[in-house]
């Protein structure tokens, strides 16, 4: 009996638990996409009533009068080089390539984007062996948005200055940028709406100490009443 046991228990010991930077991963992951997906219902939202919208001008221009042809108006209309009726701007086609900067209180973040593997390396080190987990997770949220279409570039980003967490949101928002920049439009319109520090500088500083208690915080001492 006392034979057939040890082994058991040896059995139960190399049992292990999930690690846990990946539960965290797919935490952050899960997350992400429920944002996501709130924010495409609102979009729906609104299209369905820009749609309606539309419909209204519609109708209201069809009421209203047509210019005839005889009249210099409608001469003007019906020429091709008439002042009233320009020709569409051409569409201007995305960039291969794009460098951006990205910045957060002190720490300056660089990127230089171009056709690639989807290889994404911060300071010369590859993203997924950045430490620690919170603040890789944090530079990686842009990739995780755009999904498997960033796989088509490489990323070289360069960060220098402050401190770990202003580092982190310096590279995050450089990684956003670049993808705008080659991605077009849609990519910086679910940037903006998922979190607008992606693309827009935060200009936000810490409150400086007051003395004569510069230990005591950035807000000065209450003053006191003793009558």
């Amino acid at each position: 009996n006392m034979v057939t046991e040890k082994p058991e228990k040896q059995e139960k010991k190399t049992a292990k638990p999930e690690t846990k930077p990946k539960q965290e991963k797919e935490r952050v992951k899960h997350l992400i996409e429920e944002k996501m997906e709130k924010i495409r219902q609102q979009e729906l939202v609104k299209a369905a009533e820009g749609k309606e919208e539309v419909k209204a001008q519609a109708s209201e221009e069809k009421i209203a009068k047509v210019p005839a042809a005889g009249t210099e108006e409608g001469r003007r209309q019906e020429s091709p080089s008439g002042k009233q009726s320009p020709k569409p701007a051409k569409a201007k086609p995305l960039p291969t390539s794009a460098f951006v900067t990205g910045k957060r209180k002190r720490a300056i973040a660089r990127a230089f984007l171009k056709p690639g593997k989807g290889s994404v390396k911060v300071n010369s080190i590859p993203i997924d062996l950045v430490m620690p987990d919170m603040y890789r997770l944090k530079m990686m949220e842009p990739l995780m948005l755009m999904g498997e279409h960033w796989k088509k570039f490489d990323i070289r980003v360069t960060v220098r200055g402050g401190g770990p967490a202003g580092q982190a949101d310096a590279v995050r928002q450089v990684i956003a940028r670049s993808l705008s920049e080659v991605m077009g439009p849609e990519a910086r319109k679910t940037f903006l709406s998922y979190d607008r520090n992606l693309i827009v500088y935060d200009p936000r500083r810490t409150e400086t100490h007051k003395p004569p208690h510069s230990s005591w915080g950035a807000r000065r001492y209450k003053q006191k009443s003793k009558r």
